[in-house]
């Protein structure tokens, strides 16, 4: 029984990792600290935590690059100008930024505008999944 429910507690903190990294409101950390609390293990928890966490970033970021232009207009209110500035900032600092898409408030946007300017798959997911892994294993060393 107490696998079980172990189980489905990590699958909740896979889910709730997911869910906050989109553009949906919420948060993991408190679901991580729950299952450290219990006992689980400050490996598999960090884990489990990064991986739902930089799913959702990936599917922020497919959500910036897959949008056609006339969504982007009618959902961001991005005017070519407005595009043409982001891409000026994300060029200079976007890339680097990523680092903080854990961030809460301008971490998901930044998932979004990388996609939408086309930002590498593979650098975005290397410095978003550092990030994200940083943030947590910091989160269970300070708890435990």
């Amino acid at each position: 029984m107490a696998k079980d429910y172990h189980a489905a507690m990590d699958w909740a903190l896979f889910v709730s990792a997911l869910l906050s990294s989109t553009l949906l409101p919420g948060g993991s950390e408190a679901m991580l600290l729950l299952r450290l609390n219990d006992g689980a293990s400050p490996y598999v928890v960090v884990l489990i935590a990064t991986v739902g966490n930089v799913l959702g970033s990936l599917i922020t970021y497919g959500m910036g690059r897959l949008g056609n232009e006339a969504v982007h207009r009618r959902w961001l209110r991005m005017n070519e100008k407005d595009v043409s500035r982001a891409e000026g900032w994300f060029t200079r600092f976007g890339r680097p930024a990523l680092l903080f898409a854990w961030l809460p408030v301008v971490g998901d946007p930044l998932c979004l505008v990388a996609g939408l300017l086309r930002c590498s798959l593979i650098s975005f997911f290397v410095l978003v999944t550092v990030g994200k892994f940083a943030r947590y294993s910091l989160l269970a060393w300070v708890f435990i």
